[in-house]
């Protein structure tokens, strides 16, 4: 499991895919290379809505999902710029 695992559990988590399928859809992975491979090959963006619920503060998330591996480094690159704060899982 990585960061394309995390992405489809927090896709799941706004119900844009199934919880079910969370993990093996690779929602984010959208060309058929990457879903063959099973690798992340070029970076994807999606925006995802929380509400926090004691305090009722809603917040707007920014998810790039980047390529892990060192071949991919220029998208990985392209996504910190784009970035004003960021949360890294590294696996």
């Amino acid at each position: 499991h990585g960061k394309t695992t995390l992405s489809d559990a927090l896709l799941a988590t706004n119900g844009i895919i199934s919880s079910k399928l969370a993990g093996k859809i690779r929602y984010l992975d959208s060309r058929e290379d990457e879903q063959q491979r099973g690798i992340t090959m070029e970076s994807s963006g999606i925006s995802l809505y929380h509400k926090q619920t004691e305090n009722d503060t809603e917040y707007l998330i920014n998810l790039i999902d980047s390529p892990g591996h060192v071949d991919f480094s220029s998208e990985v690159a392209s996504a910190a710029r784009l970035s004003d704060g960021a949360l890294v899982l590294v696996d």
